[in-house]
């Protein structure tokens, strides 16, 4: 991704830019010497030593376009003459913008399926292991650390379905000329309107689009911008949801992300473990979903055919929005690959809130062997009552089950309290939507099937620091 978005790569994509659109014009009956096209496809990757001369230009005539085109007729002065012939600088800016980005997104989305294919392995791996849900942040009916992987997979699908939509609707904006009319292509091609059609196609195919925008402005319009930004911002969003749920079950000792042998997590408190890999997911992440505010800016902020305040802001947009969404994937490939989970800590949490929540069960075994389910209620209401100061109070263990063990007024369903405190009877339907979700056939193996070889192949991310 970072040379993806380097100055070799966009100088270089302009200089493809130039030789397709001299090779098309040569095969639309235009006056351009084979030589010509050798030089210049013999020199479109920009090398070490132009980069000086780019810039020196660049000084000069405060223009980067018309810089690079003088720059490239140095290497290919056969072409000196022909290079950039009817286009305007948008021709390379913004197609080459546009390839970028179409290659960007082709980078990112076999990446997220990956992540989506380890989570899925995960959640497949725990779809029975039972832990505690939390509501208002306060815990809940019984899940299963399986199905709360699910929740994170669902949610990267959906981001996974925005960036392939955003990808798949890029267009290319072709050959359009100086405010979008093709103006100057119908000059040259001596006012030969299907010429110049034929022209827009054949440098759309050369640059590996199926279509182009049939309207533009100077520029392709800046909503495709916040199309794409939207999609990578959500994805942020994900990011951060996901780190958050880590950092807190990590605070709980229920689930840790990898920690390595040799890993220091405080400089100070050496015993620390602490989440450092789900907190950076969680800062990048909260970067990313921030960016799409200067694509939605820029592009409310354009007149009539283009203005050029866009620039310099989307030369820094969209490249971090790139770079921090691929980060971020390096992240949650890392993470997702080494997941530890601690069954022990998850039972005993369990096994400290689960009273409580057994005692809708409790009540209704009461009411089967005979008893009133009033009078049932309200025992459990006092017994609870006590326990729950024990607990708040006075800091010792839920001794719930203890004192209904004790109540002579339970003594018909004593010997039912195992089977009604079973965890596995709180989880409902987890483990059975688990497989649903996740099975060969279901909806993640449909969404992951265009990556399947890219997933045959990826190894895990490798983070530095």
């Amino acid at each position: 991704m970072k040379y993806l978005f380097s100055p070799r790569m966009r100088f270089s994509t302009w200089r493809k830019l130039w030789v397709w659109l001299a090779e098309s014009e040569k095969e639309l009956g235009l006056s351009i010497s084979d030589e010509a096209i050798a030089q210049m496809k013999q020199h479109t990757t920009i090398q070490d030593n132009e980069f000086p001369i780019a810039a020196e230009e660049e000084r000069r005539r405060r223009h980067d376009v018309m810089a690079h085109v003088h720059t490239y007729g140095q290497v290919a002065p056969a072409a000196a003459g022909i290079i950039h012939w009817g286009a305007t600088s948008c021709y390379c800016t913004d197609n080459a913008d546009l390839i970028i980005c179409r290659d960007g997104l082709d980078i990112l989305l076999p990446k997220l399926a990956k992540v989506v294919e380890k989570l899925s392995t995960f959640a497949e791996e725990y779809k029975n292991l039972p832990c505690l849900a939390y509501t208002h942040g306060q815990p809940a009916q019984l899940t299963t650390v399986g199905k709360r992987a699910c929740l994170w997979i669902q949610d990267l699908l959906m981001d996974l379905r925005n960036l392939e939509r955003a990808r798949n609707d890029l267009r290319f904006r072709g050959v359009k000329g100086t405010t979008g009319t093709q103006a100057s292509f119908l000059q040259i091609f001596a006012g030969d309107h299907d010429k110049v059609e034929h022209l827009d196609e054949l440098v759309t195919q050369k640059a590996g689009f199926e279509s182009a925008f049939i309207i533009s402005s100077q520029t392709y319009s800046r909503k495709i911008d916040a199309d794409v930004a939207n999609a990578l911002g959500s994805f942020g969003a994900t990011c951060e949801r996901i780190g958050g749920d880590i950092r807190h079950l990590a605070m709980m000792k229920e689930l840790e992300e990898p920690f390595e042998k040799d890993q220091i997590g405080s400089s100070a408190m050496a015993y620390k473990r602490n989440p450092m890999r789900s907190e950076r997911l969680c800062s990048l992440g909260r970067h990313l979903q921030n960016l799409p505010k200067d694509a939605l800016d820029t592009y409310s902020a354009q007149w009539f055919e283009r203005s050029l305040d866009d620039s310099a802001i989307r030369r820094i947009s969209i490249p971090e929005s790139y770079l921090c969404a691929d980060a971020c994937l390096i992240l949650l490939d890392n993470i997702s690959s080494g997941f530890v989970v601690y069954p022990e800590v998850i039972k005993r949490r369990i096994h400290e809130e689960l009273p409580f929540m057994a005692t809708e069960n409790i009540i209704m075994d009461c009411v089967a062997h005979g008893l009133s389910r009033q009078d049932a209620h309200e025992e459990i209401r006092t017994l609870s009552l006590e326990a729950a100061a024990e607990v708040k109070e006075r800091g010792r263990s839920n001794d719930l089950i203890t004192r209904i063990q004790r109540a002579p007024f339970f003594a018909p369903i004593v010997n039912h309290l195992e089977s009604l405190l079973d965890p596995k009877t709180f989880i409902g339907r987890a483990p059975q939507q688990v497989e649903k979700f996740t099975r060969s056939g279901g909806e993640v193996a449909a969404a992951l099937q265009p990556y399947t070889e890219h997933l045959r192949t990826a190894e895990t991310a490798e983070l530095k620091v």
